[in-house]
């Protein structure tokens, strides 16, 4: 005979499962099997059965359900078994030998496991004990406080043997098998610091730091938005040794983990010191380890301040998956950002040549969903060898639909992972400013500025010195940045047709574009070649398999509909268009929709004027300021496009209005 509370109630006998009747008769039950061979007050069930006022024959209620259970458990041959339900006076008492509990059982096998001194029979152990699990705990009863009680406590025991299970695996170098056992439990618990900081370093551990960052800072905006609190000790250190420590996949099972005071204890590289001036100091070696196992290394002049290692920071994300094309984009970014004879030339000696003396930045600019993000992380994993002190990167969040990310924040990011102590770090964000400066005036980094809100934004994060290049990305143009800080702009516009179907054939499959042609080419065409449009209609045709490239270019004919058909969740056209233009003045906003309905394709200050009826000149500064923020194009002097798809956007009469998600 076996109990099984770890799930619906239930009772299974030789004859299979036991018929217990009804719900209250179950949580009777329950309620018993929770305290095996203990005496429960007729009180104490009553408080249980009812979420309300009970009634005033509860008593006799009780009684009634005592006597059946009891005539059920004998009809399923519980004397067998040792089982018996015993009447003691106004109490009760299930008598029986606590191993026929599945939550008996499961403390018993947890009980026994050993993590961190015997992690292979843990392993064992814990995943027995897991076994036991059906779904959630006292599924089944009544849904009052003692019962909902009881399933809280007995998930708190189930996902600490999640961590502890995650925990033998890892004393196993067993990085990825950890990761697997936290996954669900985090996606279900997401605001369980212990078990979103364990998940982060086993993904980090595994390779996916990138990965492990995003976990952070999702569980950072949740613990904000839902409790209003910040991240608490363990999620903080478990974020900052990520940061300190460079990526680690691929190290051999029993070598030395990583940790914030020893990020690379194989390596043993001297770290950066910072005296009181706040400038690094660095060993005198010539040579350093590129930041990708089995690189070569590069010849450093000994007189260089700084020596590169491999024990930069790696923020980048992942690179994105299906990129191509944009050549004279990646070659442009290459000709700005990097020196004319290439990483390893005398020109690292001193300022590289093709870079200006304050260092170089160039802004990629580009309306929403045009892949402005995709085209920077693509080609910082390209030119990783560029740069061998590290590669920083942020999401400023300026056009996430949420608060913009403050300088500070970021600051204090970079300086964790440049390896400053958190007590460090200054709390000013000037002094911090002046600190990260001077951190790196003599590295070469890459510093990635992703999602940029304005200038202003940028500025404080721009590394100090001339060996680091910047990459910022944003949707509004930065002249501020151009102007003041000798920003060069390149602007990335939505892929031609050839490029849009061999995007579709790597996302799809090129069989599944090869039988279809001319509806791939429509589908470029009505998704304006954008790539998030692009891949927001793959998702919609990957999960309809039987689907034709036609049917679904047919349905997104439909300008009621094509804009609702290019989402994925809270990666759609529309959720990106809308944060682009919550930024906006209500002016402004009033201007798109007003141009949205108002003109097909193209329009000059006149005519805006008279669709607007208001004054040219406060038009005109409208159309530059929707142009700036790549809402509409200004293909010629006082000629302005606006493509079909935020053209539907703003024919929305809510669509410039606020609203959340949004994509790059």
């Amino acid at each position: 005979m076996d109990f099984s509370l770890l799930g619906p109630v239930a009772v299974t006998a030789g004859t299979g499962e036991v018929a217990l009747g009804p719900v209250k008769r179950r949580s009777l039950l329950a309620m018993l099997l929770l305290q095996p061979n203990a005496t429960v007050p007729v009180e104490q069930l009553i408080t249980c059965l009812w979420e309300e006022e009970p009634p005033e024959h509860a008593r006799t209620v009780i009684q009634g359900h005592v006597s059946r259970l009891r005539a059920t458990l004998a009809e399923a041959g519980a004397d067998a078994y040792g089982v018996e339900l015993i009447t003691h006076g106004s109490a009760y008492r299930l008598r029986m030998p606590e191993q026929l509990v599945d939550s008996e059982r499961f403390s018993e096998l947890v009980s026994l496991a050993r993590p961190e001194t015997a992690p292979e029979q843990a392993v064992d152990l814990l995943r027995q004990g897991l076994d036991l699990w059906r779904g959630p705990a006292l599924t089944g009863t009544v849904p009052s406080p003692p019962f909902a009680a009881a399933a809280h406590a007995l998930e708190e025991r189930r996902l600490a043997a999640v961590e502890a299970l995650a925990r033998a695996h890892g004393a196993l170098g067993q990085y990825e098998k950890a990761a697997d056992v936290l996954h669900p439990a985090a996606v279900a618990n997401q605001l369980r610091e212990g078990l979103i900081a364990a998940l982060m370093l086993a993904l980090y551990r595994i390779g996916r730091q990138s990965d492990a960052i995003a976990w952070y800072h999702r569980t950072r905006q949740l613990l904000a938005d839902d409790l209003g609190v910040d991240p608490g000790e363990r999620l903080r250190t478990a974020y900052e040794e990520i940061l300190r420590a460079a990526p680690t996949a691929g190290r051999p099972r029993g070598a030395a983990e990583p940790t914030a005071q020893n990020p690379h204890p194989a390596q043993a590289q001297p770290q950066a010191q910072v005296p009181a001036q706040g400038r690094p100091q660095a060993s005198a070696q010539g040579q350093a380890q590129g930041p990708d196992q089995g690189q070569g290394q590069a010849q450093v002049p000994a007189q260089a301040a700084h020596q590169p290692s491999a024990s930069g920071p790696q923020l980048l994300p992942r690179p994105p998956a299906g990129f191509l094309g944009r050549d004279r984009e990646l070659a442009g970014l290459t000709r700005l950002t990097l020196p004319a004879d290439g990483p390893d030339g005398p020109a690292y000696g001193g300022a590289p040549t093709g870079l200006p003396p304050e260092g170089g930045i160039t802004v990629v600019t580009g309306p929403a969903g045009v892949g402005k993000t995709g085209l920077v992380v693509y080609w910082g994993h390209a030119h990783a060898d560029a740069f061998p002190d590290g590669r920083l990167f942020a999401d400023l969040r300026g056009f996430s639909g949420g608060e913009a990310a403050a300088p500070a924040e970021v600051l204090r990011d970079f300086l964790h992972a440049l390896g400053t102590p958190a007590d460090r770090i200054p709390p000013s964000p000037e002094a911090a400013g002046a600190l990260y400066r001077s951190l790196v005036a003599d590295r070469r980094l890459l510093v990635v500025l992703d999602n940029a809100s304005s200038s202003a934004q940028v500025r404080p994060l721009l590394p100090g010195g001339p060996r680091s290049a910047t990459l910022v990305t944003s949707r509004s143009r930065l002249d501020g940045l151009i102007a003041t800080d000798a920003a060069r702009p390149v602007r990335l516009h939505a892929l031609g047709p050839e490029d849009g179907v061999a995007l579709l054939g790597t996302l799809l499959g090129p069989d599944r574009v090869a039988e279809d042609p001319e509806a791939a080419y429509e589908l470029v065409a009505l998704c304006d070649g954008l790539p998030l449009a692009l891949r927001a209609a793959s998702a919609q045709l990957l999960s309809r398999p039987r689907w034709r490239l036609a049917r679904l270019a047919t349905a997104l004919r439909d300008e009621r509909r094509r804009l609702a058909l290019l989402s994925a969740e809270d990666a759609g056209v529309a959720a990106a268009l809308r944060n682009s233009v919550a930024r906006l003045s209500a002016d402004d906003a009033r201007l798109l929709r007003t141009l949205g309905t108002g003109f097909a394709r193209e329009v000059n200050t006149a005519e805006a004027a008279a669709l607007a009826g208001a004054d040219p000149e406060l038009i005109q500064d409208g159309l530059d300021r929707l142009a700036e923020m790549h809402l509409l194009d200004e293909e010629a002097t006082n000629r302005y496009v606006m493509s079909d798809l935020v053209k539907l956007f703003a024919q929305d009469s809510e669509g410039g209005k606020d609203g959340d998600g949004g994509g790059e």
